[in-house]
């Protein structure tokens, strides 16, 4: 399927680059669906003569895409539409009502459910006695059916009841508000690091692919630590968005 430009304008007048007006509007058409995944972009010679501008502009565009995981170039294929990644805003949210606000059609697997001994790691951030009793949970979830994160989450015991269907159901945070857990602030760390076979399996990714991690302390409005998250996602599918401001 090739995709006609016809229905790109862009504005001559405006102070906005050419190339980026362009990659805008490709990038919308991608996001909304208008260019699914698999879709191959005319050549950019093609593209460049119905938009008007130069070869150059229509290849920042594209590189632009390229670059923010919207397209990919293949040898003999061309510019084809993959994917976009998950973009999402670093706040006090859930992945699930990210997801699913972002229409990207959220499920979760439960891996396991069950009390451990706290860690020196688990007890430290969530203010308990070394080995005293904590909930663990892991899970998988997923993105329009693609296997996105690996997360994994320690709760002190007696804060909320969970069982795998209402966690296959809702969001952690969603059923730790619906019981009444305040969730006033976090403290969060953002890294990377390769894929081990066991966490390339279950996101059918490659061994040493790079991961995104994530590792939060979310606290109660008393200050209380209410949950340890440490989570992984697939790079390539996923990513973390920052609004800086000056002061």
């Amino acid at each position: 399927m090739a995709f006609s430009a016809a229905s790109i304008t862009v504005d001559r007048t405006s102070p906005v680059p050419l190339y980026y007006q362009v990659a805008q509007r490709l990038e919308y058409a991608i996001e909304s669906g208008e260019l699914p995944p698999g879709t191959r972009l005319d050549t950019e010679l093609v593209l460049a003569e119905q938009l008007g501008v130069s070869r150059p502009t229509l290849r920042r565009a594209i590189e632009y895409l390229v670059d923010r995981g919207y397209v990919v170039r293949k040898r003999a294929v061309g510019t084809q539409v993959v994917h976009p990644k998950v973009r999402r805003p670093v706040q006090l949210s859930s992945l699930y009502d990210d997801l699913a606000t972002g229409g990207k059609n959220p499920r979760t697997n439960v891996l396991s459910l069950k009390t451990v001994p706290a860690t020196d790691l688990v007890a430290h951030a969530l203010g308990v006695e070394d080995g005293s009793p904590v909930v663990a949970l892991e899970r998988l979830r997923y993105a329009d059916g693609d296997p996105l994160a690996v997360m994994r989450n320690w709760l002190p015991p007696g804060m909320v009841e969970l069982d795998a269907a209402a966690l296959e159901r809702a969001g952690l945070y969603q059923l730790m508000r619906a019981a009444g857990v305040g969730l006033h602030l976090a403290s969060q760390t953002i890294g990377g690091r390769a894929a081990t076979a066991a966490e390339a399996r279950l996101l059918h990714a490659r061994k040493g692919e790079p991961l995104l991690t994530m590792q939060r302390t979310t606290y109660n409005d008393s200050g209380q630590a209410v949950e340890l998250a440490d989570h992984l996602y697939r790079a390539s599918l996923y990513s973390f968005e920052i609004v800086l401001v000056t002061r």
